[in-house]
């Protein structure tokens, strides 16, 4: 399972791709091990810039395998940014809740926000990171 954050999302959907990064989400999607949890659906349904936009993403979306946003996972979460603090790394909570959702179900979290390669550092989370690709090239 690969769970794509928001960061890669942004990247892939746009007019003039980031062609590296929809290539590769091309291929996961064809494969059928994508995974997706509420907040990134948030963050990419709330970014819409029209009805049709919303609806077009909102019904891609509905066909991704959903990590559910239980109890246990908000209780892990909050665990995880307890102990990152203690280790000296702050980072948001929308990024606390979507590794360890990561973590949780044991997906590889593709992305383009260097705060999961900080988080893959102290962490269990394994990350397939973008975010050097892309400081290269912008």
């Amino acid at each position: 399972m690969v769970l794509v954050d928001t960061s890669a999302w942004i990247f892939a959907l746009r007019k003039n791709p980031f062609m590296l990064i929809k290539n590769r989400i091309d291929h996961l999607l064809k494969l059928d091990v994508i995974s997706t949890i509420g907040m990134i659906r948030l963050e990419i349904l709330g970014g819409a810039k029209t009805k049709d936009e919303f609806d077009r993403l909102k019904s891609r979306l509905e066909s991704l395998y959903e990590i559910s946003t239980d109890t246990k996972l908000w209780e892990s979460a909050s665990l995880l940014a307890f102990d990152l603090q203690r280790k000296g790394l702050t980072v948001p909570y929308t990024d606390i809740l979507i590794a360890s959702a990561a973590i949780k179900s044991k997906a590889t979290l593709l992305h383009a926000d260097e705060h999961f390669d900080l988080i893959s550092e102290k962490t269990e989370l394994k990350v397939e990171s973008y975010v050097s690709k892309i400081q290269k090239d912008f």
